[in-house]
């Protein structure tokens, strides 16, 4: 379908569904402006001969070759919208536009364009195969082969290739006597799918890696391949540079609210009105608000995911809207500290049994380190401050009795950022909603999503596209498990 004949049925849609307003959700400080909003859209179809020549206007420019105006800002009607333009929303649109970049419309809507307190920016920026899951080593697997050929997927005509600054050192995890049995099980279940890693004995790891202290460690799981570390704003920037090139449209604007019509009714004694999902409403950066017609929506939108969930009454219905997004935001501290002296180019991403971890950053004898807070020691998420007493407290104490080289070091500065933790299982919550139909998530990874972003966003495009997964299969991370209350763990948090 040429440009002219999708631009005029998406036109005639748009106004002729504007025709019929029903219920909708929406924050109460904005509504307001939605009744603004609806009032100048009915003032619009008070005539609607205008309609009509706005539609004959069209067509005469087609006719004489004239170009249309550039897009607007924020589009009146796209087939997919994604919710979240950070690695995770970024790595969708991409995959849908390079599936087929002239076949639909994408838009991403990001509130946060400068990623100022985006996970993705934030991110340690670690991958791995060690987890104890199939499909999160499948995952891992699929991105890290991408992250090694991302200048073949991700490059932009006329611009420098992308470069992520891949550091493929692996991984070393450390286990007490208690943990070695879990981590002959996840090592046999990693081998069998793929992964390249060995298990190591103190005495072996003392002579690989000399600056460790083995004291209390039974035993070590090196990945020796495809594990390592990379810059996260280099992949999230490429993700976006190439989806834009493609075709993507990206919003800077806030979801406020969506607009529902009566779609069906549930069979019963009461017979209650299924609710669609098509519209939603969007404040811009200048705070207007528009009004956005969607075929299919992909909530990917990280620690804020339960909160768009809910402007959906997701969590505040009955039936199969009773059941919350277990998804919130957990903050986590990321200190860099200097030793000089400390270890080079050997050294992996080392985690302790006690979930301490640190990795060099560079060559010049930086290293970041962090630990994930106890239950009892999460901190507010309100702002993004870091707790430099947690280092003292919880981090310090265990790194330095594992590497006694980083005694005596100062934390030279730090930096928070937001899990999009999912406290059901931990485990990402991926597929579609089971009431709406139109309406899907990829959320929750609980710290390690920007890892899986290449793999999920192929995953996402083969479920909308195909109806069907290809590459890796997803459905145990579906919905379903949560409604059902049966929790997929993974053992392998950090």
């Amino acid at each position: 379908m040429n440009k002219f004949a999708t631009n005029f049925l998406q036109r005639t849609r748009y106004f002729g569904n504007r025709l019929f307003f029903r219920t909708y959700a929406v924050s109460s400080e904005d509504l307001e402006k939605i009744k603004k909003f609806k009032e100048e859209q009915a003032k619009i179809m008070e005539n609607p001969n205008r309609t009509v020549n706005m539609l004959k206007d069209e067509f005469s420019r087609y006719r004489k070759g004239v170009f249309r105006p550039p897009e607007p800002k924020v589009p009146k009607f796209s087939e997919y919208v994604i919710i979240g333009g950070g690695i995770m929303g970024s790595s969708i649109a991409y995959a849908l536009k390079n599936r087929a970049p002239d076949s639909f419309e994408v838009t991403v809507i990001e509130r946060d364009p400068k990623y100022t307190r985006s996970s993705s920016a934030l991110s340690v920026g670690g991958i791995r195969q060690q987890f104890s899951l199939e499909e999160n080593i499948k995952l891992s697997l699929y991105s890290a082969e991408f992250l090694r050929n991302v200048k073949q997927h991700l490059s932009v005509l006329d611009d420098d290739p992308p470069d992520i600054q891949f550091q493929p050192q692996g991984y070393l995890f450390l286990a007490t006597e208690d943990g070695v049995e879990q981590m002959l099980k996840n090592h046999k279940l990693q081998r069998e799918i793929g992964a390249k890693v060995e298990l190591l004995k103190p005495a072996h790891l003392k002579q690989k890696f000399p600056w460790l202290n083995v004291d209390g460690i039974a035993m070590g799981s090196y990945g020796f391949e495809n594990e390592g570390w990379f810059d996260p704003w280099a992949l999230l920037s490429a993700f976006k540079k190439k989806a834009c090139s493609l075709g993507a449209q990206y919003v800077n604007g806030e979801v406020i609210g969506f607009e529902f019509e009566n779609h069906s009714y549930e069979k019963g004694e009461e017979a209650k009105p299924l609710l669609q999902a098509n519209y939603l409403y969007v404040k811009d950066e200048v705070g207007d608000i528009h009004c956005v017609e969607f075929g299919t929506l992909v909530i990917a939108a990280g620690p804020y995911s339960a909160d768009v969930a809910k402007l959906l009454n997701i969590g505040q219905g009955s039936g199969l809207l009773s059941v919350p997004l277990p998804v919130e935001p957990r903050k986590r501290y990321v200190y860099v500290f200097n030793c000089d002296t400390g270890p080079g180019i050997n050294m992996p991403l080392l985690i302790d049994p006690t979930g301490t971890y640190v990795r060099r950053e560079g060559l010049g004898g930086k290293y970041i380190c962090g630990r994930s807070p106890a239950p009892h020691e999460e901190p507010d998420v309100s702002n993004l401050e870091v707790d430099y007493n947690f280092f003292e407290s919880s981090v310090w104490p265990h790194l330095c009795k594992r590497v006694p080289i980083f005694e005596c070091i100062k934390v030279s500065s730090a930096w928070a950022g937001y899990y999009d933790y999912n406290t059901f299982d931990q485990n990402v919550i991926f597929g579609p909603h089971p009431y709406y139909g139109n309406i899907f998530f990829a959320t929750g990874f609980s710290g390690h999503g920007i890892q899986m972003a290449p793999a999920i966003g192929r995953a996402m495009m083969e479920l909308l596209i195909d109806k069907t997964y290809v590459a890796i299969d997803l459905q145990r991370f579906h919905l379903n498990r949560i409604f059902q209350k049966i929790p997929l763990y993974e053992q392998h948090i950090v």
